[in-house]
């Protein structure tokens, strides 16, 4: 009984002042270890629904409205199929069994099936910038840039749910807290994040980040710490990460990276963070324990590193090179650059599949 009630103090402390372990966004996986919201991400976990998929690198190439297929074991391109126009990310459902490609400007999602590689039909959905999924996959909620709207919609027919107008422009990326019942969002061209609400699906609060030059702040992919009480804002402007405590909206410190720093990713074991500097051609590593940058990969003669993910096993990490069209292969146990690989004109958002984890909030592939 001490362990018990010992445990649903520590949860208490990593949610938002006034919320309980109780209070728990209903239908939610029961987080199965309060110090470690990702505990499912572990090396080769991989849940029985993706167990017998092939691993494969999903590439979205903007401005060639294409999607290139990469073998990760022997780095050959498998396929390359067309998409609607301008394609910006490829996202895992909730499900695990769905890859959704965001055909932007296009205005369709295109599935992908994992189990084959191929895309099926597209469904038209405007302007779908960005696609996450509510933990406890009632909905997908697409990320409408240009519309200046988060849009709740069925997870699998992607029907209207309801339509939340923003108070911000450049609506882009988010993360959960550890709890489920809230989420935080980066409005990348007025330098603010939102406050989200999600079983009432309702903007609670706005805050600007702090600006540090002349130009105004420029947030981009949103990460909360394995332990629930940090979320991190990369930011392209500051050249660097906003820590922000889960129960202090608002509240910033500035982890200077590298120029433009961009996407974020949490290795197999909970204890750093990856953090893409696409103006420098590198990337940074982020000890969570003390918030210190203990290393810094850089990509001989430079480059631009954008969105991508983490191997299942853990030992490779792949990311777009957004302006120099090729992909970019890491090696995460020796900490050193392997290799690139040509694709089509401006890739962005790679999703590489099957991971571990039981569900998926989306984007490039966040699982718990």
């Amino acid at each position: 009984m001490k362990k018990v009630l010992i445990a649903l103090a520590l949860m208490a402390t990593l949610l938002p002042t006034g919320a309980q372990a109780s209070s728990a966004l209903p239908g939610m996986p029961p987080v199965t270890n309060p110090k470690d919201i990702y505990a499912a991400d572990r090396p080769n976990n991989l849940s029985p629904v993706v167990a017998n998929f092939p691993e494969r690198v999903y590439v979205p190439n903007h401005t060639s409205n294409t999607v290139t297929e990469i073998n990760p074991k022997t780095f050959k391109i498998i396929r390359t199929f067309k998409v609607p126009k301008g394609p910006q990310h490829v996202v895992p459902s909730w499900d695990l069994k769905t890859l959704w490609v965001n055909d932007n400007a296009g205005n369709y999602l295109t599935p992908i099936d994992p189990k084959t590689g191929l895309p099926g039909k597209s469904i038209y959905v405007h302007d779908p910038y960005n696609l996450y999924f509510t933990p406890n996959g009632k909905y997908a909620v697409v990320m409408a840039e240009a519309d200046k709207q988060m849009v709740f919609r069925d997870p699998h027919t992607m029907a209207i749910k309801k339509v939340v107008s923003v108070p911000c422009a450049g609506l882009n990326h988010a993360d959960w807290s550890a709890d489920g019942t809230f989420f935080v969002v980066s409005c990348e061209f007025s330098g603010e994040v939102l406050l989200v609400d999600t079983a009432k699906m309702k903007v609670l609060k706005t805050a600007k980040l702090p600006h540090t030059y002349t130009s105004i702040p420029m947030p981009q992919d949103v990460k909360i710490s394995p332990d629930g009480s940090t979320f991190y804002i990369a930011d392209m402007a500051s050249n660097g990460i906003w820590a922000m405590p889960a129960n202090k909206f608002g509240a910033f410190t500035l982890i200077k990276t590298g120029i433009e720093a961009h996407g974020m990713y949490v290795s197999r074991d909970s204890k750093t963070m990856l953090i893409t500097n696409r103006g420098e051609g590198s990337v940074s590593v982020l000890r969570f324990s003390d918030n210190k940058l203990i290393a810094k990969w850089k990509i001989p003669g430079g480059g631009s590193p954008d969105m991508g993910g983490i191997s299942a096993d853990g030992t490779q990490f792949w990311v777009s090179g957004r302006y120099d069209n090729v992909v970019y292969v890491f090696d995460t146990v020796h900490g050193k650059f392997l290799r690139k690989i040509k694709v089509g004109k401006e890739p962005h958002g790679l999703a590489i599949y099957p991971q571990p984890g039981r569900y998926s909030l989306g984007h490039t592939g966040v699982f718990r």
